[in-house]
């Protein structure tokens, strides 16, 4: 069994955090206090913490001719879900980063991604493989 993990990221507003997280993503809370809020982010012990100037951020890493934000973190999902989370982040009018696509389409480490930041600049992704077992597969 995998276990979880925990990451504590920075926000600017701790109502537009838990909008998103909470409402959008549907991630449920977990302890809270003013100035940050624990989410179970798919299994995983995510921490929202108040700030009142966000990091700097770093320039993107091209992969596939794309713009990918780093930092960034994101979580596993199977297809299904993957989906899902896309089409709920659609219907909240979140814009893609970059968009849905298959990486690697036929190849070894094919996977489903997309990119989307929350509403404070945290760059999340999205990923899906049919088989998990490539996740680490070259």
């Amino acid at each position: 069994m995998l276990r979880p993990f925990h990451l504590a990221i920075p926000v600017n507003d701790i109502t537009a955090a838990d909008c998103f997280y909470g409402g959008i993503l549907a991630c449920e809370k977990g302890r809270s206090a003013p100035e940050w809020i624990d989410w179970d982010f798919f299994g995983h012990q995510l921490v929202t913490h108040l700030v009142s100037d966000m990091p700097q951020s770093i320039q993107p890493n091209e992969v596939d001719a794309k713009a990918v934000p780093v930092p960034h973190f994101g979580v596993v999902l199977d297809e299904k879900n993957w989906l899902a989370t896309a089409e709920k982040l659609r219907d909240a009018k979140i814009e893609f980063v970059i968009e849905p696509y298959i990486r690697f389409k036929g190849k070894t480490g094919e996977q489903g991604t997309f990119f989307v930041f929350d509403p404070s600049g945290n760059a999340l992704e999205f990923k899906y493989f049919n088989d998990l077992g490539m996740l680490f597969t070259s």
